[in-house]
């Protein structure tokens, strides 16, 4: 029998579960090259989910009219819509961050993220699950983007978000905004992530065996005693 899963549960999964930078590994590209600083990564990770979210929830309302043959052009078409509205929007009313993201921002259209979720979750799923689903993973994906580009900008230039938090007698680290410094601390979060899942994994197991001990011990004792 197929176990329900909740609403919740469809939005809380993309956030650890199956986080989009630290489980799944996509949108590295984006998640590499603007979190130099907190601003960026915030700016591209709200984009990134207002493209998520509005998509999957066209595509998932229009599942059944696509064809399979060409799901996939249809739902980059789709795509392509909501990224063009958030281009336009940032040159307009956000001139300097739509310059400073440069390409990356049209280049939200072959994001493994949304495209994945598309044909993995939307197209399968009512609207509304799709939604959660899309909002989860955007918020996953905010917070890989904050932790990562706050521990950069944090080190590379002694504040986060323009507030200074370090001292002046620290030294900055030039090599955390450059493209080594985001491998570097990349590489670092994904195995405190993996470190974190294996001990959860670990405590999980642990459990298990302490709880279904007591009753093989209690079993084996039983017959030992029938036997004498």
């Amino acid at each position: 029998m197929k176990k329900q899963v909740t609403l919740w549960q469809d939005y809380f999964k993309g956030i650890w579960e199956i986080n989009p930078a630290f489980k799944q590994i996509l949108g590295t590209c984006p998640t590499l090259a603007v979190t130099a600083t907190v601003e960026n990564g915030i700016a591209m990770a709200l984009a990134t989910t207002f493209v998520l979210t509005f998509s999957s929830f066209i595509i998932s309302l229009m599942r059944k009219l696509i064809p399979s043959q060409v799901r996939i052009a249809s739902y980059i078409v789709v795509i392509a819509t909501f990224v063009t509205i958030v281009d336009l929007v940032m040159k307009a009313q956000f001139p300097e961050l739509s310059k400073s993201l440069g390409p990356f921002i049209p280049l939200i259209v072959v994001n493994c993220i949304i495209l994945g979720r598309a044909e993995a979750f939307a197209s399968k799923n009512g609207p509304l699950r799709s939604v959660l689903d899309a909002l989860g993973n955007g918020t996953g994906f905010l917070i890989a983007l904050v932790a990562l580009s706050a521990i950069r900008e944090l080190f590379g230039s002694r504040s986060v978000l323009g507030l200074q938090i370090l001292p002046d007698t620290f030294e900055p680290m030039i090599v955390m905004i450059l493209p080594a410094g985001a491998f570097i601390t990349y590489g670092l979060l994904l195995g405190f992530s993996n470190t974190l899942a294996e001990r959860k994994k670990r405590i999980a197991q642990e459990e298990l065996v302490r709880k279904y001990k007591p009753v093989q011990k209690a079993g084996s004792e039983e017959i030992i005693s029938q036997e004498a």
